[in-house]
Formats: C-alpha cells, sequence, structure tokens
C-alpha cells in the first residue's frame, strides 16, 4: 500500500473519534465499541511501520511529551517513535533530570507543559490515581502510561491487538494470566478489557499476590497453575516485581519459579497451540523459561511491535478531537 493511498485510509472520517475523552486514563470504562476501534486503527498504521519510508503527516505541528517519573524502555521509546513516524515533536522528560528533582509538584509541572503548547502528555507515574490528577489540571489530552498499581491501558490494547491477530477473536477464548497480580497495573487493564471483549480470564499466583479487589472484576482467581492453564489457549506471564517485594511475600524466586513458572512442563497443561506472552521485561528463568520465551509459540517480540502501532493509533485519535 502506497504512503498516500495509506494517508487517506487512515484519515477517513469516523463519529467514534468524537466519542473518546480528551484522555485515556485507564480501560475500566472504555467500552467495547472503543476498544475495537483504537484496534482497527493500530492495523492501519502497522502499515506504515512495515513500509520502508516510516513517514507520515498525521501528528505535524502536534507536540507529544513523555513524562516519566518512572525508568521505562518499551513504553517511552514506542511513544516517541509512534510520534516520529507521524511527523509529530516529541520530548522527553524525566523525573530525574527535571525540576521534579528540585521539589516542584506535578500539577506545577503539568501546567508549566501547558503552556508550551503541549498537544498530548504520556506520563508513567509511581502514584496510583497520578495521570487523572494532572488530566484535571492541563488543557493538553492525558495518556496513562501506568500509575502505580492502578492501570496500564497502551500495554493492554497491544496485548489485545496482538491476541486478535494470531487468534482472530478474543470472545470465549480462556486467556490465563500467572505472576505479580497484586503489584500488576497490566493485570487490571487486561482484565478489564479482556472480560469486556468476551474472554474467559483466570488470575493465577501465590496466594500472598493476589490482592483481594481483583475478585470484583469478573476474572477467575486461583492458587492452583493446573486449574488456570487447563486448555488455556493465550498464557499471559507477569514480570515478578523484585523491586516491590520488600515484604517478604515471596520466599524465592527459585521456589515461585517451581511451583508457578512458566516451562515446557507446565505448558503442557494449557492447550497445545497456546500462544505465550508477556510485557516484559521479563526475568528468565523466572515467570518464563528461556526455550519458552524465545520458542515458536511465543508472541512477545510481536507484542513490541504492536505497542508502537497502538501507541501511533492512540495519538492519532486524540488529536484528532481537537480538529
Amino acid at each position: 500500500m502506497s504512503l498516500t493511498v495509506l494517508t487517506a485510509c487512515i484519515y477517513a472520517e469516523s463519529e467514534l473519534e468524537m466519542k473518546f475523552e480528551k484522555d485515556l486514563l485507564g480501560l475500566k470504562n472504555l467500552n467495547e465499541e472503543q476498544i475495537l476501534y483504537v484496534i482497527d486503527t493500530a492495523r492501519k498504521m502497522k502499515m506504515l511501520i512495515d513500509s520502508p519510508n516510516k513517514k507520515s503527516p498525521q501528528l505535524q505541528g502536534k507536540t507529544i511529551i513523555t513524562l516519566f517519573y518512572e525508568n521505562s524502555t518499551r513504553t517511552r521509546m514506542s511513544f516517541e517513535l509512534a510520534t516520529k513516524y507521524m511527523s509529530g515533536n516529541a520530548a522527553n522528560i524525566s523525573a530525574s533530570g527535571s525540576s521534579v528533582a528540585k521539589g516542584e509538584t506535578l500539577i506545577d509541572t503539568g501546567k508549566t507543559l501547558d503552556m508550551m503548547g503541549t498537544d498530548i502528555i504520556v506520563m508513567r507515574h509511581p502514584c496510583s490515581g497520578a495521570a487523572d490528577l494532572l488530566a484535571k489540571n492541563v488543557r493538553a489530552s492525558v495518556i496513562n502510561a501506568g500509575d502505580g498499581m492502578n492501570e496500564h491501558p497502551t500495554q493492554a490494547l497491544l496485548d489485545f491487538y496482538t491476541i486478535l491477530e494470531h487468534k482472530g477473536h478474543i470472545r470465549d477464548l480462556k486467556i490465563a494470566i500467572v505472576g505479580d497480580i497484586k503489584h500488576s497495573r497490566v493485570a487490571r487493564s487486561n482484565v478489564y478489557g479482556l472480560t469486556r471483549l468476551g474472554a474467559k480470564v483466570f488470575l493465577c499466583a501465590p496466594k500472598t499476590l493476589i490482592p483481594p479487589d481483583m475478585e470484583k472484576t469478573g476474572a477467575i482467581i486461583t492458587t492452583n497453575l493446573k486449574e488456570a492453564l487447563d486448555g488455556a489457549e493465550v498464557v499471559m506471564g507477569l514480570r515478578i516485581q523484585k523491586e516491590r517485594q520488600n515484604s517478604g511475600l515471596l520466599s524465592s524466586v527459585r521456589e515461585y519459579h517451581k511451583f508457578f513458572g512458566l516451562n515446557e512442563q507446565s505448558l503442557k497443561m494449557a492447550d497445545k497451540d497456546a500462544y505465550i506472552m508477556h510485557p516484559g521485561p521479563v526475568n528468565r528463568g523466572v515467570e518464563l523459561a528461556s526455550n519458552v520465551m524465545d520458542g515458536p509459540l511465543s508472541l512477545i517480540n510481536e507484542q513490541v511491535k504492536n505497542g508502537v502501532a497502538i501507541r501511533m493509533a492512540l495519538l492519532y485519535i486524540l488529536t484528532r478531537r481537537s480538529i
């Protein structure tokens, strides 16, 4: 597909664009129609990523700033590349190298960026609710790139896109999510969206890593890996967040892998063609065995590419709202 045809395809009018809020703070309140529209837009954007000339004009004249109070590689870089592929102006601010380190508040930082003509602020923050607080105090659109233990909506959207590419549907699929559920904003966003799209979601972890509120999400909670994996068509590992394990919730990562690790032996309990996913980064030999991570049914690298496409789609949709 030529760049001219692709551009015309992406620019096709849709009333759905106007049904999005100013900000993307989570998936809890996003409906099925909106989720599928983002994915459909991402499909078009992926054509650009796969083309030899990765440049289109959709964000020309728009400024996107990534404001990260926590470390990130995949999420931050994918937003920056998404912006540049669509001819937007991209800038990155890390808390350690900004006025935040001097005591500036989140709201003051946001208002400063607002006054500089920023169109979208993409923020990651260690506190749940930080993205919502920022969004209420700035004119710019805010995309939540992960807030505390609350949500990580763009990761979940790229997961849905990846599943749809390989399975063709999500409704009625059994999807097992195994790992540190307690600290995982990825798990929350995935459960909100997957259940809305009709999947049967199992969450599996040691009892100490399952928060009580997850029982209200519509997912099936279990500490039994066999129950979670039995017949599962998609298996998603979650990173054991060693930086948050300061209260003795796990005896050791070796013991975790013994009882909850995803390896050739444990995955025999899943569907024989079960796809393997992980939001990254992966602790090899802890959540996933290396031969599983690098195996033919692993979609981890495809998730990374789809992450750029999803973020391109969201930047496009949110900037189109103001046209």
